[in-house]
């Protein structure tokens, strides 16, 4: 019997992950949005312009972070016990003719794969992000970054930009979901047909194919 693929909850983790990090960042055509005075947004910020960790933490507070990522985690299992459904038909569908799950049996798949997906939305929580974010935010933005984003955060559009943010994640992670799960879906099966090259035959033989 094939099983149930454990994809869906990487699919998960991966789409918190980066819709995390995406909507952390500066809006495009904000105060500071870009680096410092023209320079590229990959130039290091020297340490006397570096904003202060009680800089970022007034920003990360303005922008709501742990707020919008908690929101996030909480639309994320609902959509991948969607994906869990779906996953349990395709297995009891590739069945041996004749032979069905046993409602005992979906039971306990449904319970074990529910448990990782709890374990997944685990794995890098919001804490940790935003700790690591603060880092990574001091190499790219000077305190006059920070100050301008402060100020973006806390006006009207702001604030009506993080209003809606949930709304607009709620609609982009069904389709980052699917998407991604299609296409992995797909290179998965090209990747084992081009492995499948390099198996041994029926004679043995583990020669790869001629080029």
């Amino acid at each position: 019997m094939r099983s149930v693929r454990p994809a869906t909850i990487l699919v998960a983790v991966v789409t918190v992950t980066a819709l995390a990090f995406a909507q952390s960042g500066p809006p495009m055509g904000s105060a500071g949005a870009s680096a410092t005075a023209g320079q590229s947004s990959a130039v290091v910020v020297p340490d006397d312009q570096k904003p202060t960790m009680e800089q970022l933490t007034k920003l990360f507070e303005a922008m709501r972070l742990k707020e919008q990522m908690q929101s996030m985690r909480q639309i994320v299992p609902a959509m991948v016990q969607q994906q869990i459904t779906s996953a349990m038909q395709q297995t009891e569908a590739n069945l041996p003719a004749g032979s069905k799950l046993t409602p005992e049996q979906r039971e306990g798949m449904q319970k074990v794969m529910s448990k990782y997906v709890d374990k997944a939305m685990d794995l890098y929580p919001p804490e940790e992000m935003i700790t690591d974010m603060g880092s990574i935010y001091q190499r790219h933005l000077s305190k006059d970054d920070v100050d301008g984003l402060i100020v973006f955060y806390s006006s009207p559009a702001g604030q009506h930009l993080l209003d809606a943010q949930p709304a607009i994640a709620k609609e982009y992670m069904p389709m980052v979901m699917g998407k991604v799960t299609e296409r992995s879906q797909a290179m998965m099966k090209e990747m084992m047909k081009e492995m499948a090259a390099f198996a041994p035959s029926k004679q043995g033989s583990t020669k790869p194919p001629a080029k």
